[in-house]
């Protein structure tokens, strides 16, 4: 198969299947914004960062894991056989401090993130709940990287597909039928995954199946070796969540619970572009791994090229698209038509999506980075994006612009990183003679 022909089978649909996972967040904020109003907005946008959290640490292990064993398989290399059970176990491991502090304290998790008595009321059962599921997310990401890896793309862009839908058909069954109001939305949400793994597994039984359950000590070792290379995937997913606890503390003090509500709208909206991004940078992965493994510099290069180009025809089409249609998608989970939270949203939704013309150079770019062994470069553009970045152009930017500034602190911190990727990815393509 020739280079343009794995680029959009993999990029295709993984594409599909991040938008997948991005779409049960958007049912529960439709679903809940019909049941509960702004305040139940609020609730969600608040614990956002915690999902980000949770799937980020799986993603980190899952998509690390899996290109290691990638590399080492097209190596030839034995070693290759150890990396999912391992995955597995630590993805286990990870996920016990969130079952312990959502079963113990979720209205405390709730009020440390800012939320009112009133607020803590509508979503400390939510909370509660999503978090005691944490091992299912994590998992999840484990099984669906190692059968894309694997060569089964399609299978695990179904799993992903799949487990959206069913969230997005049971948060309606449990919502409003069954009127379990914020616990129904928690307990679609909370199951989906278990979807998604039983789908992944139909590839254990496949003949060209190469992914091996081990009997053999859990390592921590191979688990920082595999982490070195998940590291994009988890600022791809954490910044999300980084991005919304700073904003949501900032915009508590500028416009209160309905300028939090406001930026749920544009939050989870703009986790829709993310895992468009995500997709890219993730169907390229595998792809890139194994050219790279196999030391096919020119081929690496060209799904490179390739990457950067449709993340920025795919950015371009998604900035204008919003400026079009800001007004509509506003109002779709504005149920009570509340004309304040209007008046934030809709000029903040166009000012924050013009950060993603960066964005996506930032995600796939460290994506490449990652899948090539650039570890350093990987991690010092991550790090900028998901954290330093952001949180200082937020809070500068919201002193002296108020929440104008919030909007646009997202455009000039991708802006930044932009310029610290590109550095990395000249160095990395210099480095490689002959390319």
């Amino acid at each position: 198969m020739s280079v343009n022909k794995m680029f959009a089978k993999y990029v295709s649909q993984n594409i599909m299947g991040m938008i997948g996972i991005s779409l049960y967040i958007l049912a529960d904020t439709f679903f809940i914004s019909k049941a509960q109003g702004a305040d139940g907005i609020t609730a969600l946008n608040l614990v956002l960062p915690l999902y980000s959290l949770i799937f980020a640490i799986g993603s980190m292990i899952g998509v690390g894991s899996a290109t290691r064993f990638k590399i080492l398989r097209a190596k030839t290399d034995v070693q290759a056989d150890t990396y999912f059970t391992n995955a597995l176990f630590w993805a286990c491991i990870c996920s016990l401090p969130f079952m312990l502090a959502g079963g113990i304290r979720a209205d405390g998790i709730m009020a440390l993130l800012g939320a009112d008595e009133r607020i803590i009321e509508v979503g400390t059962i939510y909370t509660r709940i999503f978090m005691l599921f944490a091992p299912f997310f994590m998992c999840n990401y484990v099984f669906n990287a190692f059968v894309r890896n694997d060569g089964a793309p399609s299978l695990a862009m179904a799993a992903t597909l799949c487990s959206s839908l069913f969230n997005i058909v049971m948060d309606y069954v449990l919502m409003f039928p069954l009127k379990l109001g914020m616990a129904g939305a928690a307990l679609a949400t909370a199951v989906s995954p278990v979807v998604g793994i039983l789908i992944c597994s139909m590839h254990f039984g496949a003949k060209d199946n190469t992914i091996r359950f081990c009997l053999a000590l859990p390592s921590i070792r191979k688990l920082a070796l595999s982490c070195q290379l998940g590291v994009a995937a988890f600022v791809g997913e954490i910044s999300s969540g980084v991005t919304t606890a700073v904003f949501n503390m900032l915009i508590l003090g500028l416009a209160g619970n309905v300028g939090v509500a406001a930026y749920g709208v544009v939050a989870n909206t703009a986790l829709v572009a993310v895992s468009v991004f995500n997709g890219i940078s993730q169907g390229c992965q595998p792809i890139l791994s194994e050219f790279y493994g196999k030391g096919d510099k020119k081929a690496t290069t060209r799904v490179l090229r390739l990457g950067i180009i449709l993340a920025l025809i795919m950015a371009a089409a998604i900035i204008l698209g919003i400026m079009a249609g800001a007004e509509g998608i506003v109002a779709i989970f504005n149920g009570e038509q509340d004309a304040q939270l209007a008046s934030y949203a809709v000029p903040g939704i166009k000012l924050y999506f013009i950060g993603f013309l960066f964005a996506g150079i930032n995600i796939v770019g460290t994506g490449f980075l990652s899948a090539t062994e650039k570890a350093g470069w990987a991690f010092a553009a991550s790090i900028l994006r998901g954290f330093i970045a952001i949180s200082v152009c937020a809070v500068v930017m919201s002193m002296c612009f108020g929440m104008v500034g919030v909007w646009l602190a997202f455009p000039v911190a991708e802006l930044l990183t932009a310029l610290v990727t590109g550095r990395g990815l000249y160095c990395s393509l210099k480095d490689a003679k002959g390319v």
